[in-house]
């Protein structure tokens, strides 16, 4: 452990950012001082002289940080606002190890009305500008606002074209969406700009909650259609008129202040946690959304909630009035003044203890907890199909554990087009980055034993020499695909299979459990073979049930190379044949046309009408294939 007395000593009582390292110089934790000398020293109090580590009282974890901390760093700052901006852009830069870090990086969606044109527009926007547009949001889910916004034009039928109006009017036909009547055409003056103007009122009072008038409207002009016996506009009504309903229905008023606030709730389990919020504007709930939050061991949650906040309100552009929290946290004062700089007016920060408010933070906070029990035994069940299948596979093999496995397989039809596959399992899911393909070199029959001997010394040889050369460079921590071995090799067949893959390993000195799938009459796995014997295999467990899925991806993966390969081959045999077409020409051939069939049918005209392909060799191409 270093000395750090000296260099605690240079510490000054300000504001300030300060970040520790490890011995490669790896960011461990940042975190924000209001005085930098007294919270950096306070991690080098007590020293365990048994372990010459410092017992900071904060927990094994934060014991453990301080533990590999080679050197810090600080920066100082004039404020604490300051160094509280300071730490988010350096937790999001870095992600520290050691820092509690919001999982999710997600860009809400909003609803945008661009009041600053003559002819507004709604449309869907991933961020909210400081223009003369106006915002609703931010929304949960995207499919719902792209939804909202495409029946806001229905009722309203508002252009959502990028003409530049009202320069452009005129210019060009009126689009489809004029005929399908959800636009009003203002490019075609077909409307007046007062009632363009009024739709665009309407659609903002829509977005804003009002639906009544709309409601009646719709009503109004259904019974009308229906009257005149118009029954196709009356059904149209009916439907604006139900889907109308179905959004005021969503919007579940929350209380009567009509104020934009976030509740903010948290679940916790072990080293889990999940952060529920409900997006309140205008005083209906338009949304949740749950946030998983990372390296919260030994976290307590009032720490957690104050770390979302700081991270997601960083990247949100918009900010509430409010933010409604379970439980006090540190820093209220200052995060105040962060977030009202950022929204341009103040935010408050409330821990309500009765009234509505306390019961949507208790509602939100039983939608955490419910989140993270499914959560919980989603990735149990998950476990067991992937690491817990790994495992029983590893118990039949007497094997002490398996994180990698490799298959092979060959495919071929009568010796034609001879290719191999390797698929990569790594903790019992795929990890198709990792799988291979082999064009057979060496074997022209249809001898598979062959085939597999060349796909595996290709790929081992090929894993041996890069680590030599990795290792020579003093580069093995950054191996690639092909220079991590696997814990254990699977044959795609029995004894033969296996044997020729131990063949294989003991020339090229390399030691690697080789374990056979033997299949039944209908080529499914019934059991495997290892070490001269057939292990038999529980056909109901985890084990059982993902050999067959790694034996099935093998198979696909080979078949699907050996389609690819059999029609390029069968494409350009035909191709080949015809006088006058070099490689050049059948390339621009088999690029524009998606079939032989294709080429077959097509004119002179069509096929000279590629740059590649002059007059004269269209007509021998379309002579090729009309003889006679």
């Amino acid at each position: 452990m270093p000395n750090f007395e000296n260099e605690l000593k240079k510490l000054p009582q300000n504001p300030g950012v300060y970040l520790m390292h490890d011995e490669n110089d790896t960011i461990l934790y940042v975190g924000k001082a209001k005085n930098l000398r007294s919270r950096v020293r306070s991690y080098f109090r007590g020293l365990n002289e048994q372990s010459g580590h410092f017992v900071t009282g904060r927990g094994p974890q934060i014991d453990k940080m301080v533990s590999l901390i080679s050197r810090f760093e600080f920066i100082m700052t004039d404020s604490e606002l300051e160094a509280l901006v300071l730490e988010n852009n350096l937790i999001k830069e870095y992600s520290p190890r050691y820092n509690t870090l919001l999982k999710d990086d997600k860009t809400y969606p909003y609803i945008k009305v661009t009041l600053g044109e003559e002819y507004p527009r709604v449309l869907f926007s991933r961020e909210m500008k400081k223009d003369r547009s106006r915002y609703f949001g931010p929304y949960a889910s995207a499919a719902a606002v792209r939804e909202s916004i495409e029946l806001i034009n229905k009722l309203y039928q508002l252009r959502n074209c990028n003409r530049s109006l009202p320069r452009e009017i005129g210019s060009g036909r009126a689009c489809l969406n004029y005929h399908i009547k959800q636009c009003c055409a203002p490019c075609q003056e077909y409307v007046t700009k007062e009632d363009y103007a009024s739709r665009i009122r309407a659609a903002v009072d829509f977005l804003n909650g009002s639906y009544q008038a709309t409601l009646k409207d719709l009503m109004q002009k259904m019974t009308q259609a229906s009257e005149n016996t118009d029954f196709e506009e009356a059904i149209r009504y009916r439907d604006l008129y139900q889907s109308v309903e179905k959004v005021a229905l969503r919007q579940k008023v929350t209380d009567t202040d009509g104020e934009d606030k976030d509740i903010i709730a948290i679940a916790t389990a072990e080293n889990e946690s999940v952060v529920q919020v409900f997006f309140i504007r205008d005083g209906k709930l338009i949304g949740r959304e749950h946030f998983y939050m990372t390296h919260t061991i030994e976290t307590v949650s009032r720490q957690i909630i104050l770390d979302f906040i700081k991270q997601f309100y960083a990247g949100t552009p918009f900010i509430p009035r409010e933010l409604v929290l379970p439980e006090e946290i540190d820093d209220i004062e200052i995060l105040e003044q962060w977030l009202s700089k950022k929204r341009g007016s103040r935010v408050y920060i409330k821990i309500p203890k009765i009234g509505d408010k306390e019961k949507m933070v208790e509602l939100a906070t039983k939608n955490a907890a419910l989140i993270l029990s499914q959560d919980k035994e989603r990735i149990k069940r998950e476990e067991g199909r992937t690491i817990g299948a790994v495992k029983e596979i590893a118990g039949w093999l007497n094997l002490s554990q398996i994180h990698r496995l490799e298959a092979f397989d060959i495919s071929n039809i009568s010796g034609f087009a001879n290719v191999g596959s390797m698929v990569v399992y790594e903790k019992g899911k795929p990890k198709r980055s990792d799988y291979r393909k082999f064009k057979i070199k060496t074997v022209s029959g249809p001898d598979d034993y062959a085939c597999m001997k060349e796909v595996l010394t290709r790929r081992l040889t090929h894993g041996t020499i890069e680590q030599a050369e990795l290792k020579e460079k003093g580069l093995e921590k950054e191996f690639g695909s092909f220079t991590k071995f696997p814990d254990l090799i699977l044959m795609d067949g029995g004894k033969g299979q296996v044997n020729i893959a131990l063949q294989v390993l003991r020339e090229l000195k390399i030691d690697i459990p080789v374990c056979g799938m033997v299949k039944d009459d209908n080529h499914r796995t019934r059991g495997l073979f290892y070490h001269n014997e057939e292990i038999p295999v529980e056909k109901n467990s985890e084990g059982f049930k993902l050999l067959t899925r790694i034996q099935e991806e093998a198979h696909r993966f080979a078949i699907e190379f050996h389609r690819s390969l059999r029609g390029k081959a069968q494409v350009k045999s035909v191709l080949d044949e015809i006088p006058g077409i070099g490689p050049a020409r059948r390339k621009a051939l088999m690029r524009h046309f998606k079939s032989i069939d294709e080429i077959k049918a097509a004119s002179v005209e069509t096929l000279s009408a590629l740059p590649e392909i002059p007059k004269a060799a269209a007509e021998v191409i379309y002579g090729f294939f009309r003889p006679g």
